[in-house]
């Protein structure tokens, strides 16, 4: 099957470099990738146009205007441009492992979708990696693991036959789109992000919440598609969850609605991508 690995950006070109460095050293090369660019300048234009000189698959640049944190639309016009059966989602400040691809590939089965996680490299060792050093996939990595959304210690190197157990016996872990996988069919049936919510936070969770109403079932990537978050200023709120916020005013109405399909989604793109 061909595989279309999503990557989201927004005005960090120093660490996209790094990214697609770690994409073109996988054992199991995506089909195409594509950037799903939150309305960069021109720099991260430049890098993306020098990678695509020498990628070893099509590198596609899926640009939107800069109107503040709109993750949801931009995600939806790389899905809408993308060709591949399965979807890899994949945010622009991880690097990944050699096997990160192959891994989500081991694990795809139908009436599934993925959900791995990140390591989340402290400073010291986010700057080694940028600087251009190799990420260490260990328990001894200089990462953050007491942080409530990075990947535990425990989990922090590869082990397919650990990953295979857990996958069938787990169904869940944090949702967060910074590393997923679905076909793509089940995204076009739920019509991908919700696109009414902007600034950050909640639309992965809702999204997660009309794929399971439509019957779909999340499984846990632990031990494999391991993935490093380099350190950076967060754009979260103090307090993510908080019910106020009009994301999560949107989630919470998913939730008691059971909805399956969202009216501001991916369908709204697939006509301007559809020839190219």
């Amino acid at each position: 099957m061909k595989v279309s690995l999503i990557i989201i950006t927004y005005n960090w070109p120093t660490a996209l470099v790094r990214v697609l460095e770690s994409v073109a050293a996988q054992t199991r090369l995506p089909d195409e990738v594509l950037i799903a660019d939150d309305g960069s300048g021109p720099d991260t234009a430049a890098v993306i146009a020098k990678a695509r000189e020498r990628f070893p698959v099509p590198l596609k640049h899926i640009w939107q205007e800069d109107l503040g944190f709109r993750a949801a639309r931009a995600r939806n016009r790389g899905i809408a441009a993308s060709k591949g059966d399965y979807i890899v989602l994949l945010d622009g400040d991880m690097l990944i492992h050699p096997y990160f691809i192959a891994d989500h590939l081991m694990l795809a089965e139908q009436g599934y979708f993925l959900q791995g996680g990140r390591l989340k490299a402290n400073y010291e060792e986010s700057q080694r990696l940028l600087a251009g050093s190799k990420p260490v996939y260990a328990p001894w990595v200089k990462a953050n693991f007491h942080e409530f959304d990075g990947t535990k210690r425990l989990y922090a190197f590869r082990a397919p036959v650990l990953a295979r157990r857990k996958a069938r016996s787990r169904s869940g872990g944090r949702v967060m789109s910074c590393n997923m996988s679905f076909w793509r069919e089940d995204l076009l049936r739920v019509n991908g992000f919700d696109e009414r919510m902007e600034g950050y936070g909640a639309e992965d969770r809702e999204l997660v919440v009309r794929l399971e109403n439509a019957g779909l079932r999340r499984r846990a990537l632990k031990w494999c598609a391991l993935a490093m978050h380099l350190e950076h200023r967060t754009r979260a709120q103090d307090d993510v969850n908080d019910l106020s916020l009009p994301n999560n005013k949107l989630l919470q109405a998913s939730i008691e609605q059971r909805l399956v399909r969202c009216e501001l989604g991916i369908d709204r793109h697939l006509a301007e991508f559809a020839e190219s």
